[in-house]
């Protein structure tokens, strides 16, 4: 079983993470409010070579992406995000209407930061396209938590583009995610 990734093999490349974070306080320097919508935008559009990556490591350990079941795809998927040094994740589920996904170690989070509000908008437009790919249909991704904004973890929420629209427009209304997850079971 391969225990290293040979990034040069994929169509990834190692990005710093102070770039990430470099990129991000200049887009919002320049950008103001719209930087958000720039960052989300490319990392959708990084999705699929993420994706096919994720294939590949899988085969190089003699996994087939198409054959593992969601139980098992929860470790691999924490093991290639923290392989590829995004950090680990932990997938679960609220209420049956949202995917979570944890990390305490998130790449684009920025602890130093401590803005008021999450940060990690290249990663929810990654992980929308990633998990949307795996699960053959279009997700939105939503960050609830940040390490940005002073929490211990960042979570990202996953569902579908109605579902994370809904917890939205109730957070916007002064509800917390939680309660607006709960108001959809």
């Amino acid at each position: 079983m391969a225990t290293n990734f040979a990034l040069a093999s994929t169509s990834l490349v190692a990005l710093p993470r102070r770039s990430l974070a470099a990129l991000r306080s200049a887009l919002m320097r320049d950008l103001g409010g719209n930087f958000a919508t720039y960052l989300q935008e490319a990392g959708y559009a990084g999705g699929d070579a993420v994706f096919a990556s994720f294939r590949e490591w899988l085969a190089a350990r003699g996994g087939n992406a198409d054959a593992v079941g969601f139980a098992e795809f929860q470790g691999l998927a924490s093991e290639f995000f923290r392989d590829t040094g995004w950090g680990t994740l932990e997938i679960g589920q609220l209420n049956d209407v949202v995917i979570t996904l944890d990390s305490t170690d998130w790449a684009e989070a920025d602890p130093t930061l401590n803005i008021g509000f999450p940060a990690c908008y290249y990663s929810m437009g990654l992980l929308g396209d990633f998990f949307g790919r795996v699960g053959g249909s279009q997700l939105a991704c939503y960050e609830v938590e940040c390490r940005s904004n002073g929490a211990t973890r960042c979570r990202f929420l996953l569902g579908s583009s109605e579902v994370i629209g809904q917890v939205y427009q109730r957070m916007s209304e002064g509800a917390d995610y939680l309660t607006a997850v709960q108001e959809m079971a």
